[in-house]
């Protein structure tokens, strides 16, 4: 595993939008793309399905110019490579998450994380909680959803055969699963959209987008170690940024974590569905700052 010089922007990213160039770290299955822009105390935001770190570009924007933004692309996803052979589950997800951060010998760490994102990226601190100092969670879970039949439903549909075909020909998350999860869907110009389009254009190339929502019953026993374990990283200081028009995170999921964070920082934002960072960038870096110093 070694990192690499800058590597060139693709040619589908709109440099008005993402005005940065990811570097190159190689993983078994293939090469990871990642930000690593500004300089000062290091900001680590992990993604989710069927995102890239384009989704967290409003908080690159607004924090870089005083904090080390580092944003992963995991492989299958945005600038990374997309190997058809690989596994694409979440615990392998998290174990490249670590081959890079590790790499990078982080201390210090405001970690973000939405969707996904949230069991991929807090299984690192939980890992290494002496390398993270605080957490941001937006809209996600850790824990088993095996007994939730919203989940149930869910996992069964998008990650069964029907999901599987409508991903591979269709591109069912990026096209019509991300304008669902908006709480404004004008947020969601066609600009804004082709972003998580053009990142997963053949058939070949979308196979993590079907295999995390099967993972959301079929990685149970994951997500249960994970929330076992939740008693090392607790007690971190720790905000909750919480878009209530989300279809897939709900209040309930929020109870969850309050309680198990019960002196977290709560905002909940009335009329921001799923992508938080993305509806709501610019209140989130608003949020961060202050929480941050």
């Amino acid at each position: 595993m070694n990192q690499t010089n800058p590597s060139s922007t693709k040619s589908w990213v709109n440099p008005a939008l993402y005005p940065y160039s990811p570097k190159s770290f190689s993983v078994p299955a293939g090469t990871l793309r990642y930000l690593d822009e500004g300089q000062g105390e290091p900001i680590v935001m992990v993604h989710g399905n069927p995102t890239w770190s384009f989704v967290y570009r409003k908080l690159i924007a607004g924090l870089s110019d005083r904090c080390r933004c580092i944003v992963p692309d995991h492989l299958g996803f945005g600038q990374s490579d997309k190997p058809y052979d690989w596994s694409y589950l979440p615990s392998d997800h998290a174990a490249n998450l670590s081959l890079l951060l590790d790499s990078l010998h982080l201390d210090g760490i405001t970690l973000v994380v939405q969707d996904w994102g949230g069991p991929i990226g807090l299984s690192y601190a939980i890992a290494h909680p002496e390398r993270v100092k605080r957490l941001v969670i937006l809209n996600t879970w850790m824990w088993s959803v095996r007994d939730d039949w919203y989940y149930q439903v869910f996992s069964g549909m998008m990650g069964g055969i029907l999901g599987r075909f409508l991903c591979r020909h269709f591109n069912l998350f990026a096209r019509f699963v991300v304008p669902m999860a908006y709480g404004d869907r004008q947020k969601l110009t066609p600009e804004i959209h082709r972003h998580y389009l053009d990142g997963l254009p053949t058939g070949d190339n979308r196979k993590g987008t079907w295999v995390f929502p099967r993972q959301i019953i079929a990685s149970g026993e994951w997500l249960d170690s994970l929330w076992a374990q939740r008693g090392r990283i607790t007690s971190k200081p720790t905000m909750i940024v919480w878009g209530m028009k989300d279809i897939a995170f709900r209040e309930k999921e929020l109870r969850q974590w309050q309680a198990a964070f019960p002196q977290a920082e709560v905002t909940r934002l009335e009329d921001v569905g799923h992508y938080v960072q993305d509806e709501a960038g610019e209140t989130v870096v608003k949020l961060m700052l202050p929480f941050m110093t």
